[in-house]
């Protein structure tokens, strides 16, 4: 493969990676102020400003926050949100509030009566006109990309096949099945067979966990083995395995320039809220403290 052609290769699976996360795992990972482009996050309920309005420079912060995080994380997650994830979640509440307050303060309400994110919107929108990203040069970059390889090294690969267990998915059951299938077991014997084409080493980690992504890359090719994951026993054979490939600085410099752009804005951003923040008296209140 030519170098060019590595070069798109790898800013396309970069993209691709990228793209399959979900917004509120990239908040999750990322600096603040991501929470603009979750329009979810943007608790809309209006009991909050109604308890502050005898002192606009107070932010009360009760148990309803933690009661709409909690909703919102479990839609999007299908689980409830940790300790750590919830003090994460009341982070983005507090600086929408203050956000929404500056916002109303520097009268860019007008003409958005009641669109609480929209003048959210507009008061990051004026923060942000005010700040300047920092002065980089090519060794900043680099060691930007060097601590966070993993992000951009292609991956190894793996295309594998799952002839799917009867009820009986015990240790003894899964090595039967596979002595059974490596003898020559007839095909209608597979009718239950999964098909897995360039799945990522950290999609299998996810997926089905360590011990099985170790016991699968070194796995022989074309054999029946039954593995052990998080999930229980499975029947798998491993029918390519493409090694991974360091990413090349130089081929994916522009790249590494925007992420690494957009994560020091990102920061001055949050850095400017939580500033204007040290200007309101914070209150917390039931379940949220």
């Amino acid at each position: 493969m030519s170098t060019s052609s590595q070069a798109a290769t790898q800013a396309e699976n970069h993209a691709t990676g990228t793209s399959q996360n979900s917004a509120l795992g990239r908040w999750l990972r990322e600096p603040l102020v991501h929470f603009i482009v979750l329009g979810a996050l943007l608790f809309s309920v209006d009991h909050w400003l109604v308890s502050g309005q005898d002192d606009p420079n107070t932010i009360v912060m009760g148990a309803e926050v933690d009661e709409e995080a909690r909703r919102v994380f479990k839609a999007a997650r299908g689980v409830e949100p940790d300790a750590v994830q919830l003090a994460a979640l009341r982070k983005v509440w507090l600086d929408n509030e203050v956000l929404y307050r500056e916002g109303l303060a520097l009268q860019v309400d007008k003409g958005d009566t009641g669109i609480r994110d929209r003048v959210i919107f507009k008061a990051l929108n004026i923060i942000g006109s005010n700040l300047q990203r920092p002065a980089f040069d090519d060794k900043i970059l680099r060691d930007w990309f060097e601590s966070r390889r993993e992000k951009y090294d292609e991956p190894a690969r793996f295309d594998f096949e799952e002839a799917v267990l009867s009820d009986d998915n015990t240790e003894e059951a899964a090595r039967a099945f596979a002595a059974a299938l490596n003898a020559g077991t007839p095909g209608d014997a597979k009718a239950g067979l999964r098909v897995f084409k360039g799945r990522p080493k950290a999609n299998v980690l996810q997926s089905y966990g360590a011990e099985f992504t170790e016991a699968l890359e070194t796995s022989p090719v074309g054999e029946w083995r039954a593995h052990q994951t998080k999930d229980g026993w499975r029947v798998v054979q491993l029918t390519a395995l493409t090694p991974g490939k360091p990413a090349v600085f130089e081929n994916l410099q522009g790249v590494v320039l925007q992420d690494w752009t957009d994560v020091v804005m990102a920061e001055q951003r949050s850095a400017a809220v939580d500033a204007l923040a040290k200007k309101y008296t914070i209150r917390i209140e039931g379940e949220a403290k």
